[in-house]
């Protein structure tokens, strides 16, 4: 495999939104409720809703920075890479990376949207929410339509709102929202009620995948309040092990068998286990569980047609590819987060994929992508254009590596106890 010729899609990267997103998307009457940055007493920037305060940048803006310069505290925008809030500057650092293209997480809003649902009053938070997904889908996607895939946020809240807002972004080209790994968590309802049956509706009928983000409920996966940070780091796959044992067994599959979930950010290299374990759970217990089938589907069937899975450097996952629909495998950069493999996927990749053969490396790294979330970059680009060699090619030279901000001390120690604490 040659790097150079690889055409890469990733389906999972983040904004750390600029602070003025807003100011073109809500009406005069709201103006004074937009969500807005502010300076906290320790020097760093913080959005803020209100009352409700944001989630933080620290470690979610950590591209091109050296290990020791990876910060769990908020920073300031002049601490991080430009990429990271500049759609002009993360083009340019995707074509750095080879990385033609990538779907967007939202950031300070939570992986789902949850500081904006959150707010005390309804119509206020439907604003917002509209605004940012006008944001996103016309100036940040819009920006350079060949280079992004579009991902909408939704009103939580209020499943009939959240139907119509799924409709509405359709309309604009958007088949992804993002929707909680675990709704119960937020204090809506589960996935194994008919609440959601009406978004599930509208996202069947527009084809339109609901992406479930490690940490879109707000929880962290930890054993205890004393558990050192090595602990929930190792276990943030636990949170998309939850989300998958929900799907495997949920009703709604009869109801919507057309309807696409995807995990994102929990890696892939588990699922062939749970999977095996399904199979066990039906086989020995189902004369008590009566649980019916969708379609007739298995667990490992109803995995294998309806959900969507991505990796980063998953060597173990790649081993298993043949446990796997490879039409359902995708990649992703996570830039700019501290897990991204950012600016050297290609290379890591050469590695990784080395043993797969080539339709399947095709599928992975853009053909899945651009077929689930309806996105055809080559219709604005031609093909030679988009390989990882074409895309460095055309930006030359850029300094990849980011010294800004401070090196790590002990107070990011002090400040991840303090968010997984709150996270609990």
């Amino acid at each position: 495999m040659n790097p150079d010729d690889l055409v890469l899609i990733s389906v999972d990267d983040h904004i750390c939104e600029p602070a003025g997103m807003f100011d073109a998307h809500v009406p005069a009457a709201y103006r004074d409720r937009m969500p807005r940055v502010v300076e906290e007493d320790n020097g760093s920037q913080q959005w803020y809703y209100g009352d409700i305060r944001g989630r933080n940048l620290g470690l979610n803006a950590v591209a091109g920075k050296p290990r020791e310069f990876f910060n769990v505290n908020p920073l300031r925008y002049e601490h991080m890479r430009p990429g990271c809030y500049d759609v002009d500057e993360r083009v340019r650092d995707m074509s750095a990376g080879g990385q033609l293209a990538g779907l967007n997480f939202p950031n300070w809003t939570g992986f789902s949207g949850q500081v904006l649902n959150a707010g005390p009053d309804r119509d206020v938070n439907l604003v917002m929410i509209r605004a940012y997904n006008d944001w996103h889908v016309d100036e940040w996607c819009g920006a350079h339509p060949e280079r992004f895939v579009p991902c909408g946020i939704l009103p939580l809240f209020d499943v009939e709102e959240a139907a119509k807002e799924v409709r509405r972004l359709a309309g604009k080209g958007c088949h992804a929202v993002t929707f909680s790994e675990n709704p119960a968590g937020l204090g809506m309802p589960s996935i194994h009620t008919d609440a959601w049956d009406p978004l599930f509706a509208a996202c069947s009928d527009t084809a339109t995948v609901l992406c479930c983000h490690v940490g879109s409920s707000s929880k962290t996966a930890s054993t205890g309040p004393d558990a050192p940070p090595p602990v929930p780091m190792n276990l943030s796959s636990a949170m998309a092990i939850y989300t998958l044992g929900d799907l495997l067994w949920a009703d709604f599959w009869h109801r919507f068998p057309q309807l696409r979930f995807a995990l994102t950010e929990g890696d892939i290299g588990w699922i062939p286990y749970f999977l095996q374990r399904g199979e066990h759970t039906l086989d020995r217990h189902n004369a008590w569980m009566h649980h019916e089938r969708p379609q007739g589907l298995g667990p490992t069937e109803l995995f294998h047609e309806r959900i969507l899975c991505c990796f980063i450097e998953d060597r173990v996952g790649v081993k298993l590819l043949d446990e796997f629909n490879i039409d359902n495998v995708c990649w992703e950069s996570d830039y700019p987060h501290s897990d991204s493999s950012w600016p050297d996927a290609p290379e890591h990749l050469e590695v990784l994929l080395a043993g797969v053969d080539t339709a399947s490396v095709r599928k992975i790294t853009h053909e899945n992508a651009m077929r689930h979330f309806q996105f055809d970059p080559f219709s604005r680009r031609a093909r030679e254009q988009c390989t990882v060699g074409a895309l460095r090619a055309e930006v030359g030279e850029v300094n990849t590596v980011t010294i800004a901000g401070r090196q790590a001390d002990e107070s990011d120690l002090a400040a991840w106890k303090a968010l997984t604490s709150r996270a609990r």
